[in-house]
Formats: structure tokens, C-alpha cells, sequence
């Protein structure tokens, strides 16, 4: 018997324990696991809590003959595929072809031939265990295929995102630049159309940001290195490039307990902030706020970007981090965008090993949790 990293299991059915007895000692010898059922009943009943990979199976039995077990086995898709060799004093051509019939792969005679019995037996857990090799080959091959589906489908959900998008940003830009050029509006609304190009070239900068951003990701070209940062700095940071957006929308921006240091990559923590500041910004109104909070909760530091916006309605969180879900809103001053910076952000913060989620009340603003590791001591 061919030895290999796991011993085969071979089920022995025989009413005859003199049989069994016989049998087992020259298989055991050959390396395999052996288990034993005198009548056909206790055969299926071992099935039940355990696969074999061969079994030998006597047809003349009381109760329930050989025949009746084999038929059994190959009705259960649990076990029509375990190997079915027939051991029998009868060796009639019938009795060989109505076993082969109902299932079984090959046929012993007794008294055994010793020799041939170990070919047949090595030969039959050769076949299973290449069945069985390539069934999981081909499971995982399915699987791999249904991968590449849902990525092709998100791909083409993303582009028509994008495309839409910047159809959108450049019919508002070359619409309302026209009528700018052309002096088609007066002194006193074209400092607010200004305002108007100059708000939507930023959401255009914003789009092909996270576009690019995104591209790299995908095509694994964006470095990546964890080292210490200071997350007061970067709150500073981001709250300072923030502060024209904020200002126009007389938007109040803070940060509380910020004094602490993470352990991240510089480049995805920034696009993390930078995504979540504009679209807590974005979101709202005239006059509102927008808070940064951090607190340290064992290895995480936990940080929080709350808003007194509109908020989210419990339908639309579920498709927030989901690319191929179709979740679009208008900021309270009109602002549009693809949802793209919330996918970048879950995907850097997986990577740097943390996590983000949201919790909102629809009418009462959002706030924006996410995890970063704490200070390495490395």
C-alpha cells in the first residue's frame, strides 16, 4: 500500500467476524486506518458520523444484503462517492454486473488473493484520492473565477461611477466658465459663480485624487511604511487645509484629546483625514460644527470625526463602504461626489490593521469612528 501524509480509511462490511478479523490484520499491516460493521445497517450508521475512502463491502448478508448497501450509498450524495469494492464467494457474471450496476468500481472473490487484493485496494484509493484532488482543485478554481467576476463587475461599477462624475464636474465647468466669458451674468452674481467654479474644480481635484490614489492601490504600486506620527500634528495639519472649505459654509472646526501618538503609514492616514474632514464638511449645513476626538482604548488609539449634518439613514450606512452599492448624496450646498473616499479609507485602515464604521442618526449629523494602532515600541 502506498504510503502518503494521511492513511486512508478503509471500511470493512462483512457478517463473517472470522472474515473481518483476517482481513483487518493484512490491510493494517499495508498502513491503513480500518474500521469494521458486521451487517449493512451498521455500515450506513458509521457513515453517518464518519467518511471512509474505501470500502469492502460482502454481499451476502442477513437482513440487508451487499447489493442493498451499495444501493444506499450511491443515493446519498454524502457518500456516492466513496469507492465500492464487492468481496463475495459469488462469482457469477451476473452478480459482477449487478454490482457494477448499482455502483461499485471493482469485485474480490473469496478466498482472497492476497496480492491482488492489495493491487486492487492501492489502485482504487490511488483514483479516489486523485477524484478527490481534483474536485478541490476545481472547487477552488470556481471560486476563483466567481473572485474575478465580482472584481470585474466592481470595476466596471467604479469606471461608470467615474465616468458619470466627471461628465458631470466638467458640463458645470465649461457651462458656467462660458457664461463668465461671454459676460452673459452681472457684477453681482459673478462673484458667486466664481465661488461656484472655484467649489466644483475642487471636487473635480478631489475625484482625480482618489482615482489615482485608488489606481495605485489596485495595482499594488503604493508604498507602504508604518512608523510613529504624531496625530496632533496631522490633526493640525488637515484641520488648516480644511479651513477654506469650513469657512465658507461658516463651519466651526475642533479637535479634543488629540495629544497622542499612532503607528501608521503617513500617506494613507492623511487620505483617511482628508476624505473624512470633506465629507463631514460636505455634509454640513451652514453654521454647523465638526469635532476631531481621540481616546486610547488598549492597543488602538479610537478616533472620532463627528458633524451636526444631516446624517445617514440606516439603508444608505449599509452600502457606505461598498463599492459595487450604489450609495449617492448631495451636500447641503450641493456638493456631489462618488463615495470613492470612503472605499479608500476602509482599505487603508485594514492595512495600517485597524477598522472604521459609523454611527448616524438621519437629521443629527454622523460620526466617523476609526481605529489606529498605538505607538510601536519596536
Amino acid at each position: 500500500m502506498k504510503s502518503n501524509n494521511k492513511k486512508p480509511l478503509i471500511l470493512l462490511v462483512d457478517d463473517n467476524s472470522h472474515n473481518l478479523q483476517v482481513l483487518g490484520n493484512m490491510l493494517s499491516e499495508q498502513g491503513c486506518h480500518l474500521a469494521f460493521a458486521q451487517d449493512g445497517i451498521g455500515a450506513l450508521e458509521f457513515l453517518k458520523k464518519k467518511q471512509a475512502d474505501l470500502i469492502l463491502l460482502d454481499i451476502m448478508m442477513p437482513n440487508m444484503d451487499g447489493f442493498e448497501v451499495c444501493k444506499h450509498l450511491k443515493q446519498n450524495t454524502v457518500t456516492q462517492n466513496i469507492p465500492v469494492i464487492f468481496m463475495t464467494a459469488k462469482a457469477g457474471k451476473e452478480d459482477v454486473i449487478e454490482g457494477l450496476e448499482l455502483g461499485a468500481v471493482d469485485y474480490v472473490t473469496k478466498p482472497f488473493n492476497i496480492k491482488e487484493l492489495f493491487a486492487r485496494v492501492n489502485t482504487h484509493l490511488e483514483l479516489k484520492a486523485a477524484r478527490d484532488l481534483i474536485l478541490l482543485q476545481t472547487e477552488e478554481l470556481n471560486k476563483t473565477v466567481e473572485r474575478l467576476k465580482q472584481a470585474n463587475a466592481t470595476k466596471d461599477k467604479f469606471f461608470s461611477i467615474i465616468s458619470h462624475d466627471l461628465k458631470n464636474l466638467f458640463n458645470a465647468l465649461i457651462g458656467l466658465s462660458r457664461m463668465v466669458a461671454d459676460n452673459k451674468i452681472n457684477a453681482e452674481k459673478k462673484e458667486s459663480f466664481i465661488q461656484i467654479l472655484h467649489q466644483t474644480s475642487k471636487q473635480g481635484h478631489n475625484l482625480l485624487v482618489n482615482l489615482l490614489t485608488w489606481a495605485r492601490t489596485q495595482m499594488g504600486k503604493m508604498a507602504f511604511q508604518q512608523i510613529n506620527l504624531s496625530l496632533k500634528d496631522i490633526v493640525i495639519d488637515h484641520i488648516e487645509l480644511s479651513r477654506a472649505s469650513a469657512n465658507n459654509k461658516k463651519i466651526k472646526l475642533s479637535s479634543k484629546n488629540v495629544d497622542t501618538t499612532v503607528f501608521a503609514d503617513k500617506n494613507m492616514l492623511d487620505t483617511v483625514f482628508r476624505n473624512l474632514l470633506s465629507n463631514a464638511i460636505k455634509f454640513t449645513p451652514i453654521n454647523g460644527s465638526v469635532e476631531i476626538c481621540a481616546q486610547e482604548k488598549e492597543q488602538f488609539v479610537e478616533i472620532s470625526i463627528s458633524d451636526t449634518g444631516v446624517g445617514i439613514s440606516s439603508e444608505d450606512i449599509v452600502t457606505l463602504f461598498k463599492l459595487d452599492r450604489e450609495h449617492k448624496s448631495m451636500g447641503t450646498e450641493g456638493e456631489e461626489g462618488t463615495g470613492l473616499g470612503l472605499i479608500l479609507c476602509q482599505e487603508f485602515l485594514e492595512k495600517n490593521g485597524g477598522s472604521i464604521w459609523v454611527e448616524s442618526v438621519e437629521g443629527k449629523g454622523s460620526r466617523f469612528y476609526f481605529n489606529i494602532l498605538k505607538q510601536s515600541t519596536r
